[in-house]
């Protein structure tokens, strides 16, 4: 699914199951470990200036979902998806895993409390961008790390690419993908302009606005700092942040979680990130058998970039270990072969603690 952005658009997650599936313990992530609680909240932006591209006669809206160091106090804690959305995810999913979707309880309590109160001040900010195909919920063991350790981070599912998107009152969207061959510059740049218009709903919340369409009540003391700003995604968001990046200078600093910067990588059709560069920092990770040696996008992006750059590598680890599968699927009792091809042969949690401590010190250096 990295080696070009088509690939993250059809590709599929296959694995075989085995009867120990049943008898799995329930699904969690590990605890962050920054000195703040975590408080959640969800936002449903509406853009009334730009039509949905995949489905006509819509408005194009968005689900993001801001997690902030709080204070004590607040709500019951978030669940993995929303329960409407986590039965089709889950349904979506077990095809692919070939395990009962009951299997897969994706409402599963985080470590994020709803409605928190902030912790006060203004607080730099990171977003999220999943994989193509993915929703925003695959990045939450990384972002309530950065949250714990005092930014205000924010996941953008978007709309019509994951199985399911749940909007206020149980309302859900179902994935409807582009096709032709332009499918892969038409998704980007929707991407790209579903950012950009996060970080526009970002500054209104900074002047003390509520860009939620259903003025919702924000957490007390929810303050993004809109000076700083980074921003970081795996596979098809990678290359949105790195693409994001090129056009909108609000973002201070970037990474790319083993995601390709082409189009199509044989006949090297790549993103302007990739031929242009950039002159911001950018922080490439990457696992298995890629890396800048082997990936022709990340060549091309290396030779022109302008910002500072660094580069981690997970030789042990593989594509989905740049996501919350890293620490789940193991829980749900496969052969650990089977699941290998997916997230590698390294440890679970050593490929958590090391990702989170690449990006905390990234993010720590350029945004914070």
């Amino acid at each position: 699914m990295r080696k070009a952005l088509l690939a993250g658009v059809t590709g599929a997650l296959f694995l075989t199951s085995v009867s120990a599936a049943a008898a799995a313990p329930p699904l969690r992530l590990p605890a962050p470990t920054g000195p703040y609680p975590v408080g959640s909240t969800e936002l449903h932006l509406v853009d009334h200036g730009r039509p949905d591209p995949w489905v006509a006669g819509t408005t194009r809206e968005l689900m993001v979902t801001v997690r902030y160091p709080a204070r004590p106090g607040g709500g019951p804690k978030a669940p993995y998806i929303p329960e409407n959305a986590a039965k089709l995810v889950a349904e979506d999913d077990a095809a692919q895993l070939r395990v009962p979707a009951g299997r897969l309880g994706y409402t599963f309590p985080t470590h994020a409390r709803t409605g928190a109160p902030a912790a006060g001040g203004p607080r730099p900010v990171v977003l999220y961008s999943p994989s193509a195909k993915y929703p925003r919920s695959v990045g939450t063991a990384l972002l309530e790390q950065l949250a714990s350790e005092g930014y205000v981070t924010v996941a953008i599912d978007h709309t019509h690419e994951p199985a399911a998107v749940e909007f206020p009152g149980g309302r859900v969207e179902r994935r409807v993908l582009p096709s032709g061959p332009d499918a892969g510059k038409r998704l980007i740049a929707t991407r790209v302009a579903d950012t950009r218009f996060v970080l526009d709903a970002l500054e209104t919340l900074a002047r003390g606005g509520n860009p939620d369409a259903e003025q919702r009540a924000l957490p007390a003391g929810l303050v993004p700092d809109v000076a700083r700003i980074g921003m970081f995604g795996h596979s098809g968001g990678g290359f949105t942040t790195g693409e994001t990046m090129v056009v909108d200078g609000r973002v201070d600093a970037g990474a790319d979680l083993d995601g390709s910067m082409a189009y199509s990588l044989s006949h090297r059709d790549f993103g302007r990130a990739a031929t242009e560069g950039l002159d911001r920092p950018f922080l490439l990770m990457s696992a298995g058998d890629h890396s800048a040696a082997s990936d022709v996008s990340w060549q091309e992006f290396l030779s022109h970039q302008r910002g500072p750059v660094r580069e981690h590598h997970l030789p042990d680890g593989e594509h989905f270990s740049y996501t919350d599968y890293q620490v789940l699927l193991p829980r749900l009792g496969l052969d650990p072969a089977s699941i290998a091809p997916f997230i590698g042969t390294i440890e679970p949690g050593r490929s958590l603690d090391t990702q989170r401590a690449c990006l905390s010190a990234f993010f720590s250096k350029y945004v914070r």
